[in-house]
Protein backbone atom coordinates (compact mmCIF):
# COMPACT_ATOMS: atom_id res chain seq x y z
CA UNK A 1 0.00 0.00 0.00
CA UNK A 2 1.16 3.41 -0.89
CA UNK A 3 1.79 5.91 1.78
CA UNK A 4 -1.29 7.87 0.37
CA UNK A 5 -3.55 4.91 1.33
CA UNK A 6 -1.71 5.00 4.66
CA UNK A 7 -2.46 8.36 5.05
CA UNK A 8 -6.02 8.44 4.08
CA UNK A 9 -6.03 5.66 6.91
CA UNK A 10 -4.69 7.58 9.31
CA UNK A 11 -7.18 10.23 8.92
CA UNK A 12 -10.39 8.05 8.63
CA UNK A 13 -8.84 7.03 11.99
CA UNK A 14 -8.35 10.19 13.53
CA UNK A 15 -12.22 11.34 12.04
CA UNK A 16 -13.62 8.23 13.98
CA UNK A 17 -11.32 9.51 17.28
CA UNK A 18 -13.39 12.74 16.88
CA UNK A 19 -16.64 11.33 16.72
CA UNK A 20 -16.19 8.67 19.26
CA UNK A 21 -14.49 11.60 21.88
CA UNK A 22 -17.92 13.21 21.63
CA UNK A 23 -19.28 9.76 22.95
CA UNK A 24 -17.40 8.99 25.77
CA UNK A 25 -17.33 12.52 26.87
CA UNK A 26 -20.52 13.36 26.95
CA UNK A 27 -20.67 10.16 29.21
CA UNK A 28 -17.68 10.58 31.59
CA UNK A 29 -19.07 11.22 35.05
CA UNK A 30 -22.29 10.72 33.96
CA UNK A 31 -24.74 10.05 36.65
CA UNK A 32 -26.61 7.47 34.54
CA UNK A 33 -23.94 5.43 33.53
CA UNK A 34 -24.91 1.98 33.51
CA UNK A 35 -22.21 -0.13 34.21
CA UNK A 36 -21.73 -4.65 33.70
CA UNK A 37 -19.17 -6.98 34.72
CA UNK A 38 -18.12 -8.97 32.02
CA UNK A 39 -17.43 -12.89 32.11
CA UNK A 40 -13.81 -12.23 32.83
CA UNK A 41 -15.27 -9.79 35.92
CA UNK A 42 -14.00 -6.50 34.78
CA UNK A 43 -16.56 -3.60 33.88
CA UNK A 44 -17.85 -2.53 30.75
CA UNK A 45 -19.96 0.58 30.52
CA UNK A 46 -22.46 1.67 28.19
CA UNK A 47 -20.03 4.32 26.64
CA UNK A 48 -17.84 1.43 25.63
CA UNK A 49 -20.19 -0.43 23.80
CA UNK A 50 -21.70 2.60 22.09
CA UNK A 51 -17.97 3.82 20.97
CA UNK A 52 -17.65 0.71 19.53
CA UNK A 53 -20.89 0.69 17.50
CA UNK A 54 -20.09 3.93 16.44
CA UNK A 55 -16.52 3.46 15.11
CA UNK A 56 -17.69 -0.79 13.83
CA UNK A 57 -20.38 1.50 11.67
CA UNK A 58 -18.09 4.13 10.38
CA UNK A 59 -15.97 1.43 9.18
CA UNK A 60 -18.83 -0.84 7.62
CA UNK A 61 -19.21 2.45 5.15
CA UNK A 62 -16.17 3.60 5.21
CA UNK A 63 -13.78 0.54 4.54
CA UNK A 64 -16.41 -2.28 3.95
CA UNK A 65 -14.22 -5.02 2.92
CA UNK A 66 -11.63 -4.26 6.08
CA UNK A 67 -12.24 -6.91 9.20
CA UNK A 68 -12.84 -5.69 12.38
CA UNK A 69 -11.41 -6.49 16.23
CA UNK A 70 -13.24 -5.12 18.83
CA UNK A 71 -13.07 -5.66 22.90
CA UNK A 72 -17.06 -5.78 23.02
CA UNK A 73 -17.88 -7.32 19.57
CA UNK A 74 -15.18 -9.45 18.48
CA UNK A 75 -14.03 -9.90 15.65
CA UNK A 76 -16.21 -9.31 12.24
CA UNK A 77 -15.14 -10.24 8.58
CA UNK A 78 -11.61 -11.96 7.47
CA UNK A 79 -9.29 -9.59 5.50
CA UNK A 80 -5.60 -9.74 6.08
CA UNK A 81 -6.73 -5.68 6.63
CA UNK A 82 -8.10 -5.85 10.40
CA UNK A 83 -9.11 -2.48 12.34
CA UNK A 84 -8.50 -3.20 16.17
CA UNK A 85 -10.63 -1.26 18.52
CA UNK A 86 -10.16 -0.99 22.08
CA UNK A 87 -13.42 1.44 22.04
CA UNK A 88 -12.35 2.65 26.04
CA UNK A 89 -8.89 1.53 27.59
CA UNK A 90 -8.78 2.21 31.20
CA UNK A 91 -12.47 1.12 31.77
CA UNK A 92 -11.81 0.92 35.37
CA UNK A 93 -10.58 4.92 35.49
CA UNK A 94 -13.63 5.50 33.35
CA UNK A 95 -16.06 4.43 35.75
CA UNK A 96 -14.83 5.39 38.59
CA UNK A 97 -14.15 9.37 36.84
CA UNK A 98 -10.29 9.22 37.04
CA UNK A 99 -9.10 11.14 33.45
CA UNK A 100 -6.94 8.25 32.29
CA UNK A 101 -8.78 6.55 29.63
CA UNK A 102 -8.50 6.60 25.84
CA UNK A 103 -10.15 4.96 22.77
CA UNK A 104 -7.50 3.08 20.79
CA UNK A 105 -7.89 2.41 17.03
CA UNK A 106 -5.26 0.45 14.72
CA UNK A 107 -4.71 -0.67 11.47
CA UNK A 108 -3.01 -3.98 10.37
CA UNK A 109 -1.89 -5.43 7.28
CA UNK A 110 -1.55 -9.13 8.12
CA UNK A 111 1.03 -9.03 11.04
CA UNK A 112 1.59 -5.46 10.02
CA UNK A 113 0.51 -2.61 12.12
CA UNK A 114 0.63 0.15 9.69
CA UNK A 115 -1.40 2.75 11.92
CA UNK A 116 -2.53 3.56 15.30
CA UNK A 117 -4.73 6.16 17.26
CA UNK A 118 -5.12 6.93 21.03
CA UNK A 119 -7.39 9.38 21.75
CA UNK A 120 -7.60 10.29 25.48
CA UNK A 121 -10.48 13.44 25.81
CA UNK A 122 -10.30 13.80 29.40
CA UNK A 123 -6.29 14.49 29.61
CA UNK A 124 -7.33 17.08 26.06
CA UNK A 125 -4.50 14.86 24.27
CA UNK A 126 -3.65 12.98 21.33
CA UNK A 127 -1.34 10.67 20.05
CA UNK A 128 -1.19 8.79 16.47
CA UNK A 129 1.64 7.34 13.92
CA UNK A 130 1.07 5.40 10.34
CA UNK A 131 3.73 3.77 8.64
CA UNK A 132 6.79 5.41 7.74
CA UNK A 133 4.96 8.88 8.96
CA UNK A 134 6.40 9.28 12.29
CA UNK A 135 5.00 9.26 15.55
CA UNK A 136 2.46 12.41 16.21
CA UNK A 137 0.91 14.18 19.11
CA UNK A 138 -2.15 17.46 18.92
CA UNK A 139 -4.96 17.78 18.09
CA UNK A 140 -4.86 17.83 14.51
CA UNK A 141 -3.07 16.08 11.66
CA UNK A 142 -2.20 20.16 11.08
CA UNK A 143 -1.20 20.85 14.24
CA UNK A 144 1.09 18.67 15.74
CA UNK A 145 4.44 17.73 16.83
CA UNK A 146 6.56 15.13 16.43
CA UNK A 147 7.30 12.40 18.60
CA UNK A 148 11.02 11.04 19.59
CA UNK A 149 11.91 8.55 22.44
CA UNK A 150 14.92 9.23 25.27
CA UNK A 151 18.07 8.75 24.77
CA UNK A 152 18.73 7.18 28.18
CA UNK A 153 20.76 4.15 27.76
CA UNK A 154 21.44 3.56 31.59
CA UNK A 155 18.84 1.60 33.85
CA UNK A 156 20.32 3.71 37.23
CA UNK A 157 19.22 7.09 35.39
CA UNK A 158 15.72 5.53 33.66
CA UNK A 159 12.14 6.35 34.37
CA UNK A 160 10.12 3.47 34.65
CA UNK A 161 6.10 3.21 34.31
CA UNK A 162 4.15 -0.02 35.25
CA UNK A 163 0.14 -0.25 35.36
CA UNK A 164 -0.06 -2.10 39.17
CA UNK A 165 2.37 -5.10 40.24
CA UNK A 166 -0.86 -7.56 39.43
CA UNK A 167 -0.01 -10.28 37.38
CA UNK A 168 3.86 -10.46 37.99
CA UNK A 169 3.20 -12.73 40.44
CA UNK A 170 1.43 -15.38 38.24
CA UNK A 171 4.34 -14.82 35.71
CA UNK A 172 7.09 -15.84 38.20
CA UNK A 173 8.95 -13.14 37.92
CA UNK A 174 7.56 -10.75 40.61
CA UNK A 175 10.78 -10.80 42.34
CA UNK A 176 12.77 -9.63 39.13
CA UNK A 177 10.17 -7.20 38.18
CA UNK A 178 10.30 -5.71 42.00
CA UNK A 179 14.52 -5.99 41.49
CA UNK A 180 14.31 -3.74 38.13
CA UNK A 181 12.08 -0.91 39.45
CA UNK A 182 14.76 -0.75 42.69
CA UNK A 183 17.72 -0.38 40.24
CA UNK A 184 16.25 2.11 38.24
CA UNK A 185 16.16 6.27 38.60
CA UNK A 186 12.66 6.46 38.66
CA UNK A 187 9.31 4.69 38.77
CA UNK A 188 5.66 5.47 38.29
CA UNK A 189 2.13 3.62 37.84
CA UNK A 190 0.88 6.01 35.37
CA UNK A 191 -1.29 2.62 33.66
CA UNK A 192 -2.50 1.44 30.64
CA UNK A 193 -2.14 3.50 27.13
CA UNK A 194 -0.59 6.38 29.22
CA UNK A 195 2.96 4.72 30.06
CA UNK A 196 3.88 3.76 26.79
CA UNK A 197 2.64 7.35 25.12
CA UNK A 198 4.94 8.74 27.78
CA UNK A 199 7.67 6.52 26.29
CA UNK A 200 7.06 7.53 22.77
CA UNK A 201 7.37 11.16 23.67
CA UNK A 202 10.41 10.61 25.63
CA UNK A 203 9.42 11.25 29.18
CA UNK A 204 9.42 7.80 30.25
CA UNK A 205 12.28 5.55 29.47
CA UNK A 206 10.42 2.28 29.47
CA UNK A 207 6.97 0.54 30.03
CA UNK A 208 6.01 -2.57 30.82
CA UNK A 209 2.39 -5.27 31.60
CA UNK A 210 2.20 -8.62 32.39
CA UNK A 211 -0.94 -9.62 30.88
CA UNK A 212 -2.54 -7.63 27.63
CA UNK A 213 -4.73 -8.22 24.84
CA UNK A 214 -4.01 -7.15 21.34
CA UNK A 215 -6.98 -4.56 21.30
CA UNK A 216 -4.79 -3.43 24.14
CA UNK A 217 -1.73 -3.18 22.27
CA UNK A 218 -2.34 -2.40 18.56
CA UNK A 219 -2.33 1.05 18.48
CA UNK A 220 0.40 1.73 21.33
CA UNK A 221 2.83 -0.20 18.83
CA UNK A 222 3.00 2.38 15.61
CA UNK A 223 3.43 5.13 18.20
CA UNK A 224 6.52 3.44 19.75
CA UNK A 225 8.32 2.55 17.06
CA UNK A 226 7.78 5.41 14.96
CA UNK A 227 8.96 7.60 17.75
CA UNK A 228 12.21 5.50 17.66
CA UNK A 229 11.01 2.69 20.31
CA UNK A 230 11.19 -0.91 20.52
CA UNK A 231 7.92 -2.91 21.23
CA UNK A 232 7.81 -6.45 22.26
CA UNK A 233 6.86 -9.14 24.53
CA UNK A 234 8.15 -9.51 28.13
CA UNK A 235 10.92 -12.29 26.73
CA UNK A 236 11.76 -10.38 23.85
CA UNK A 237 10.59 -13.35 21.38
CA UNK A 238 7.01 -11.74 19.88
CA UNK A 239 7.56 -7.91 17.98
CA UNK A 240 4.68 -5.82 18.42
CA UNK A 241 1.32 -6.90 20.01
CA UNK A 242 1.26 -10.34 19.00
CA UNK A 243 2.23 -11.92 22.23
CA UNK A 244 0.63 -12.15 26.19
CA UNK A 245 2.17 -8.79 27.41
CA UNK A 246 4.46 -6.42 26.63
CA UNK A 247 7.66 -4.19 27.08
CA UNK A 248 7.98 -0.83 25.28
CA UNK A 249 11.25 1.49 25.82
CA UNK A 250 13.53 3.80 23.90
CA UNK A 251 15.35 0.94 22.32
CA UNK A 252 18.53 1.38 24.26
CA UNK A 253 17.19 0.00 27.21
CA UNK A 254 15.41 -2.91 25.49
CA UNK A 255 17.89 -6.09 26.10
CA UNK A 256 18.84 -5.46 29.23
CA UNK A 257 15.06 -5.13 30.59
CA UNK A 258 14.57 -8.44 28.87
CA UNK A 259 17.22 -9.50 29.91
CA UNK A 260 16.49 -8.60 33.78
CA UNK A 261 12.71 -10.22 33.65
CA UNK A 262 13.72 -13.34 32.53
CA UNK A 263 13.03 -16.19 35.38
CA UNK A 264 15.59 -17.09 37.43
CA UNK A 265 16.97 -20.62 37.51
CA UNK A 266 15.86 -22.55 40.84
Amino acid sequence: MSTVSYDDDLRLALVLADQVDRITMSRFKALDLKVESKPDTTPVSDADRTAEEVIRAQLSRSRSRDAIVGEEFGTTGHSSRRWIIDPIDGTKNFVRGVPVWATLIALAEGDDIVGGVVSAPALARRWWAGKGLGAWTGRSLASATRLSVSGVDNLSDASLSYSSLTGWKELGIRDEFISLTDDVWRTRAYGDFWSYMLVAEGVVDAAMEPELELYDMAALVPIVTEAGGTFTSLDGSVTGPWGPNAIASNGRLHNEIVARLQPSAE
